[in-house]
């Protein structure tokens, strides 16, 4: 299981795949092989819907991002 959490705050966001960590991994940018955080925001969701996303993913991602405007999220392997 990889599980999110807020970068900032640490809080756990909700838990994923390894399949859909791929699709992450594979979609949006790293700044380097061992970085592991992302800017959210709904444009990236748009983004990731349109490519083929998993609705599990966007859902949790939907509910993350809630209201605000984008979230730094970063996984865990737990």
């Amino acid at each position: 299981m990889i599980e999110l959490r807020d970068k900032v705050t640490n809080e756990p966001l909700g838990t994923i795949s390894d399949d859909e960590l791929r699709f992450l991994v594979d979609e949006l940018e790293e700044e380097s092989p061992t970085d592991r955080d992302y800017y959210i925001s709904s444009d990236t969701i748009d983004m990731l819907e349109a490519d083929g996303a998993p609705s599990s993913l966007l859902t949790l991602l939907k509910r993350i991002l809630g209201s605000e405007e984008g979230i730094e999220v970063r996984w865990i392997r737990v």
